[in-house]
């Protein structure tokens, strides 16, 4: 049986006989597994759909879209959906795969930044998990082009809008891109390329170049921290293939046939992208108009600025942070014990700040549905927002700041005067007194519990 239990570990995940036991360290997981799932959804996928923009006339089984003129693209993209057996399923499995995808590495990436998991020496190791968040973004908006459908559409004329943005080579990218007249033929079978060959190789490569960091440096641990059998992992692998194939069977998502072929000017105004494009939309519709001149030429800063100057900056930072905190705190030793996020006040109040600024942009991208549902002024939420992505994140670090240094100093009166434990003992001579435990004694405490 032990014997099984190891070949099962090498086949799935190739994971140690042993790794420290703490429910945070299963996002990384999830999203490895995830991964699998979408490269396996994806190849079966390949097998039915066209890249092709060529104009035809639709004789599919959606009844409703007959006689209408549509890409092939976006034709078979349908006849998956509604005519292959298992077609839809796959579809959705392959979507919800890419949003639990990112949002697993998203949330991993937290885990590693709040416990101090980037320091030496597994900075390589940080970096690579921003890439996968960077790529696992561009193999959705790749992905998402793909259809050409309505939504589909509104994207494009959203990349446009933004390589156009570029001063001096903006309009000859968009001509490399798009190949002439937009949206061109040429975009839907790059993108298909890129989403199906480039990206997924490298996000295997990188994965594979993490596994074998790991294998040199070791897990990182919490202090005291126990450990589990390798099988748990392959658990966690059939439970996550069967939650996305649940997601997939009662979440509908993406269904083309209702939004309809691209066309110039049908994007609806609810129409919003996938949630790790949130931040990108919410800046564009909070920037001001700034096109100054220079030069006798415009400069879309209203462009520019919020959807590629802020998301580089922001993306820029995040991969450099391990080499900024070591700049400024002049730790360079080893470390494979996790900090608690109260440990270090100055990070979390950082990553505290840096989620709120994301969180903020995120929520500017339904500024038009906020106004609406809640009978507000459009123009009212839009400067709320401008505001608040300023000053928000400013109030949200020294509040955490000072809440982490109030639990340090807590930590610091219990090492020294004891844990209250809440139990009263009754003297010979009648008086009372609380009980009072040291840290060691209420952590056995509770470990037998």
């Amino acid at each position: 049986m032990k014997g099984l239990q190891v070949r099962l570990a090498h086949v799935v995940g190739k994971r140690p006989l042993s790794r420290t036991d703490h429910w945070s360290f299963l996002f990384g997981q999830i999203a490895i597994y995830s991964l699998v799932v979408l490269v396996l959804t994806g190849a079966f996928l390949t097998f039915f759909y066209d890249p092709d923009t060529t104009q035809v006339i639709y004789q599919g089984a959606y009844t409703p879209l007959r006689g209408v003129l549509v890409s092939q693209a976006f034709a078979s993209t349908l006849e998956v959906s509604l005519e292959v057996r298992g077609g839809l399923l796959m579809r959705q499995v392959h979507h919800w795969a890419t949003l639990i995808f990112i949002g697993a590495v998203c949330v991993h990436l937290l885990r590693l930044f709040f416990t101090g998991a980037f320091r030496r020496p597994r900075g390589l190791n940080w970096l690579i998990w921003v890439a996968l968040f960077v790529l696992g973004i561009a193999a959705g908006v790749t992905g998402g082009i793909l259809p050409d459908d309505m939504l589909s559409g509104g994207s494009l004329s959203l990349i446009q809008g933004v390589t156009q943005s570029i001063p001096l080579v903006g309009t000859h990218l968009t001509g490399l891109l798009f190949g002439g007249a937009v949206p061109g033929g040429q975009v839907i079978p790059l993108f298909y390329r890129l989403h199906v060959l480039l990206i997924p190789v490298i996000m295997v490569e990188l994965l594979v170049v993490g596994r074998w960091l790991l294998r040199r440096h070791g897990h990182s641990h919490y202090p005291g921290a126990t450990h589990i059998p390798p099988l748990s992992s392959l658990a966690l692998f059939f439970a996550t293939c069967g939650m996305l194939t649940l997601l997939g069977t009662v979440g509908q998502i993406n269904p083309i046939w209702l939004y309809g072929p691209a066309r110039p000017g049908t994007t609806g105004a609810g129409a919003v992208p996938d949630w790790y494009m949130g931040f990108l939309d919410g800046a564009i519709r909070i920037m001001p108009a700034w096109e100054p001149i220079v030069a006798g030429r415009p400069l879309t800063l209203s462009v520019l600025i919020p959807a590629l100057m802020v998301p580089g900056a922001f993306f820029t930072v995040l991969a450099a942070y391990p080499l900024i905190e070591r700049w400024l705190t002049g730790d360079s030793r080893i470390h494979h014990t996790l900090d608690r996020p109260r440990e270090a006040a100055v990070r979390t109040a950082a990553g505290a700040a840096g989620m709120t600024f994301y969180g903020l942009l995120w929520a500017a991208a339904a500024n038009d549905q906020l106004a609406h549902h809640f009978n507000l002024s459009l123009f009212a939420v839009t400067w709320f927002f401008r505001v608040a992505i300023v000053a928000g994140p400013v109030v949200v670090f020294e509040l955490t700041r000072r809440i982490c240094l109030a639990l340090q100093e807590q930590d610091r009166q219990q090492l020294t005067h004891g844990i209250e434990t809440g139990v009263l003992r009754r003297s010979p001579r009648g008086e009372y007194t609380e009980v009072i435990a040291s840290p060691a004694q209420r952590g056995i405490h509770a470990n037998q519990h």
